[in-house]
């Protein structure tokens, strides 16, 4: 079989080009009329804001159920844990209870503007019953001594070293995952699992879905970053980097 591509022979109806001969010009396409543009819509008026502050008890009452919608929200999403729910959710509850009980003694009362424009005390409730991260360590999973450790406090390494025992225990291990566990002095504990090594953090309270997974995320970057150590299992912490100590350094 003979490799180079054949020759395509030219077809019967095809002509000789006459390279001296003047080409014809086509003719010029008519003109496509342009489709009108639809008129520019005018800018919509931004939604009124939380900030803004309510002229009557009626929309103050609104002001706090749409306040009570978004907490929903924040913690369907992830945002918030239980413990900050509970307490903004129940600072508007009773913020909402206090203003319909003053219109129903005094319908005219102003009153209402008190309850409602009180500030700082959400934000409060929020920073107070945030998780904060105490200690983080990195174990590979053919070392039972953490390649990395370190924190704000000292933890019972009795209590971490049972869950690992009991993650590595496991018969149908996943290959990467993150769980969850109280321990019992009320603190909580993340673990992210990787294919070849595991990170796990201790909250002071119960984290937020989006705190857990920032941990997933730190832990899949460490196995990035590491994976040539790791997967040759040459631990030397000082050739290695930690995402994980961003946990020390940032708040979610």
């Amino acid at each position: 079989m003979n490799d180079q591509n054949p020759t395509v022979p030219p077809s019967e109806t095809e002509q000789p080009v006459n390279a001296m001969r003047s080409p014809i010009r086509p003719t010029k396409p008519p003109e496509e009329t342009p489709a009108p543009q639809p008129a520019e819509q005018p800018a919509k008026p931004e939604a009124s804001s939380f900030a803004e502050s309510p002229t009557n008890p009626n929309s103050a009452l609104n002001v706090l159920r749409s306040k009570m919608e978004t907490i929903a929200d924040e913690f369907a999403q992830g945002k918030i844990n239980r413990a900050q729910f509970n307490a903004v959710y129940k600072r508007y509850s009773e913020q909402r209870t206090i203003i319909e009980r003053l219109l129903q003694r005094d319908p005219k009362t102003d009153a209402w503007r008190q309850v409602i424009n009180t500030k700082g005390h959400t934000s409060f409730l929020r920073s107070h019953f945030e998780a904060q991260p105490l200690y983080y360590a990195v174990y590979a999973h053919q070392q039972e001594k953490s390649i990395i450790k370190g924190g704000k406090e000292t933890v019972n390494e009795a209590s971490v070293q049972n869950v690992i025992q009991m993650v590595r225990q496991m018969r149908n291990r996943p290959k990467t995952g993150v769980g969850r566990k109280t321990l019992a002095n009320g603190e909580w504990l993340i673990l992210a699992l990787g294919e070849h090594s595991l990170t796990v953090v201790i909250f002071s309270l119960e984290p937020s879905i989006a705190q857990a997974r920032f941990v997933r995320d730190l832990h899949n970057d460490f196995e990035r970053a590491n994976l040539a150590a790791l997967a040759r299992n040459w631990i030397v912490p000082e050739r290695m980097v930690f995402p994980q100590r961003a946990l020390m350094e940032s708040s979610l």
